[in-house]
């Protein structure tokens, strides 16, 4: 059996999800379809949440009425007989009936997830109907009924794998599923997601969970590419990659794989492939354990990074300071992306500002404080490439007129990170396209 996950611009137009339906019913083996919301839904959606929680139930009812006249016109190119629409009709009418009854009661945490969930479902509930319509025999699997994370937001896989074996197990000579993604149930039995491109990772647990062949996510873009196709104009996709390049790559910006998404499919050696809808027949990446060369692969951009500099005369020879700074971050939950130190300071960065001040606040007593926001980091990834001394100098021959912040080197045998100012990105990528590709 295998997985095949489709992103939001794979299901965005009508057109597609034909498109779609003929690559998922074309396969010789059993296949579990996990589907995002229709490209620009989540976004809507997130609007409405910030309306209805600032009270401007006025704007929240205008972009609910957007929003669904949006899929009663995307619904018209979808099916065809009256039956039909008829029934995608219906589907469209209960999730909307469900976003206005809301804007009546009082909002909650708990309610934004169940807003958020509505885009999975009328995805998956729409394909299911075009489905039908065409005479393809599938199950619509609800992945609230075996997706579940932990009071720490971590998802339970060995329960993830007991419940959809049983699901599994009602249909045995059904060959294909569609479910969800992004959705799923918190310890509590409450409807709540795996965060931003969590269908990624819907998927990377559903093939550890079944131990697929393969998971493949087929997005808008023929693989991982070496570079930025949005910034650098010459790029080109990269054939192989380990999952520990693939998770370094997603991890510091590469945007076609959500970074959790690595994880579940390491551990159970579940082959990950990057494929493009709209050119099927384009080789696309793969990510297995082996590297299959040295050398470096890509080049990813991570935005909106926060460089925080504690400086202080006290920190030679004082013995816990690096703890007692990390303890702040850790109590506020606040990842550290990169760290170096010298005898009298320690320089690290964040990516998520929402804690910032606080932080801040606890770290004056230590000593002397320099926060740069607006920064960027270039992570430089391949098999080796820390071990490997003329890589070193290639690198930084390619970017001598660009200032650099920090320097991440000998971490990770598979990257060296580099923090510079943003306003320095698009240069220092083409820069880099140039000396590291030749390209």
């Amino acid at each position: 059996m295998k997985v095949m996950k489709f992103g939001g611009t794979s299901v965005g137009k009508p057109e597609r999800i034909h498109h779609i339906s003929s690559l998922v019913t074309s396969q010789k083996e059993p296949t579990i379809v996990v589907l995002s919301a229709l490209s620009g839904t989540t976004n809507a959606l997130v609007e409405i949440i910030y309306n209805i929680a600032k009270g401007d139930r006025i704007s929240a009812k205008q972009n609910i009425d957007k929003l669904e006249e949006h899929y009663h016109d995307f619904i018209k190119g979808l099916v065809k007989e009256p039956a039909f629409i008829q029934k995608a009709n219906a589907i469209i009418s209960e999730h909307f009936e469900f976003l206005n009854i809301i804007l009546k009661i009082s909002f909650s945490e708990a309610l934004s997830k169940d807003i958020l969930a509505q885009g999975e479902l009328l995805s998956t509930k729409l394909f299911s109907t075009y489905l039908e319509e065409q005479s393809i025999d599938h199950i619509l699997l609800p992945a609230l009924e075996f997706m579940t994370i932990d009071y720490n937001d971590e998802p339970q896989i060995g329960s993830i794998k007991v419940k959809l074996t049983q699901l599994l197990g009602q249909y045995p000579n059904k060959k294909l599923f569609v479910t969800q993604g992004y959705i799923c149930r918190n310890a509590r039995g409450e409807v709540d997601n795996l965060k931003r491109g969590g269908s990624d990772y819907s998927a990377s647990l559903i093939a550890a969970a079944i131990n697929a062949s393969v998971c493949e996510i087929w997005t808008d873009i023929d693989g991982m590419h070496n570079n930025d196709p949005r910034i650098v104009k010459k790029t080109r996709p990269v054939e192989q990659l380990s999952f520990d390049e693939a998770a370094e790559l997603a991890y510091f910006g590469a945007k076609i794989l959500h970074p959790a998404s690595i994880w579940p499919a390491q551990q159970y050696n579940i082959q990950v492939k990057l494929l493009n809808t709209m050119q099927p027949e384009a080789k696309g990446t793969a990510i297995v354990e082996e590297a299959g060369s040295v050398g470096v692969k890509a080049v990813a951009a991570k935005d909106n990074i926060i460089a925080i500099r504690v400086k202080s005369s006290r920190m030679l020879l004082a013995y816990g300071f690096l703890r007692k700074v990390f303890e702040v971050f850790e109590k506020y939950r606040t990842s550290i992306d990169m760290v170096t130190t010298s005898e009298v300071a320690v320089s690290l960065t964040i990516d998520n500002a929402t804690h910032l001040k606080e932080i801040q606040k606890e770290l004056e007593p230590f000593g002397a404080l320099e926060i740069d926001e607006n920064q960027v980091i270039i992570s430089v990834v391949g098999n080796e490439i820390s071990q490997t001394a003329n890589i070193v100098k290639k690198l930084f021959e390619s970017i001598q007129n660009i200032p650099v912040r920090m320097v991440s080197y000998g971490g990770s045998p598979h990257n060296i990170s580099l923090l510079v100012p943003a306003a320095y990105k698009t240069q220092i990528l083409q820069q880099l396209n140039k000396g590291m590709f030749n390209l």
